[in-house]
């Protein structure tokens, strides 16, 4: 199965392409440009220096959620378009699972962390078993205090991953908690990773799928009632 995926739920933008889970190619950016300007171009170059034709796809696949409202928006938008205009099948997945997909750690308590502001983080809780991801917990907005109460529960230290990493270990270890920030390439959202938790998910028809925001945006809460 070959997979397009498209990543753009936070500051850095990615694409890759791959092959029944074999990494062909994959382009990363953490500029901080507009992910509306980078993704498409980033999508055709990659297509073009792999000499692939968007035709041959069998998927594409995007982070849906969480994370930036914008960002998200984005990228779902960006593979509706692209999936519509194919006559391909989608698949939507969640950010934080696709970054837990990246860092296959055994014994590791996977813990994904992106700054949601307004004094939360949006988490959820990963651990590999016999080669296979295991879920602990829903995609959720939390504060790092109640984070810390419920990894208390838990006996296997913490690789923190994520653009919210830095700011979780440094409330994490004040309280106690064992845990370490995986190192670059494998903390920051990646469409690799996308690729990989999209290759055991759902496929649907470009219309079906939806971004998950987890919350109201500014605006909605700013004119809801």
């Amino acid at each position: 199965m070959l997979i397009l995926a498209l990543e753009s739920s936070a500051k850095p933008a990615s694409v890759a392409v791959c092959s029944d889970g074999e990494l062909l190619g994959q382009y990363f950016q953490n500029s901080g440009l507009t992910h509306s300007r980078t993704l498409p171009a980033m999508a055709e170059s990659l297509l073009k220096n792999l000499e692939l034709n968007a035709s041959e796809l069998s998927l594409v696949a995007v982070s849906r959620g969480p994370g930036s409202f914008t960002g998200v928006r984005i990228g779902v938008s960006a593979a509706k378009g692209l999936a519509w205009g194919l006559d391909k099948p989608v698949c939507g997945v969640s950010t934080l699972e696709a970054m837990a997909y990246q860092t296959p750690e055994p014994g590791l308590l996977i813990c994904p962390i992106m700054d949601a502001r307004r004094g939360q983080v949006y988490n959820a809780l990963f651990e590999w078993n016999n080669g296979k991801l295991a879920r602990l917990c829903n995609d959720r907005a939390i504060s790092l205090d109640d984070l810390a109460a419920g990894l208390k529960n838990y006996d296997a230290p913490c690789l923190l991953i994520g653009d919210g990493a830095t700011i979780g270990y440094e409330h994490l270890t004040e309280v106690g908690i064992n845990c370490r920030i995986a190192p670059d390439l494998m903390r920051w959202q990646t469409a690799y990773g996308v690729a990989l938790a999209a290759a055991n998910a759902e496929q649907i028809p470009a219309i079906e799928l939806e971004p998950s925001y987890l919350r109201p945006s500014q605006a909605e809460r700013l004119f809801s009632g």
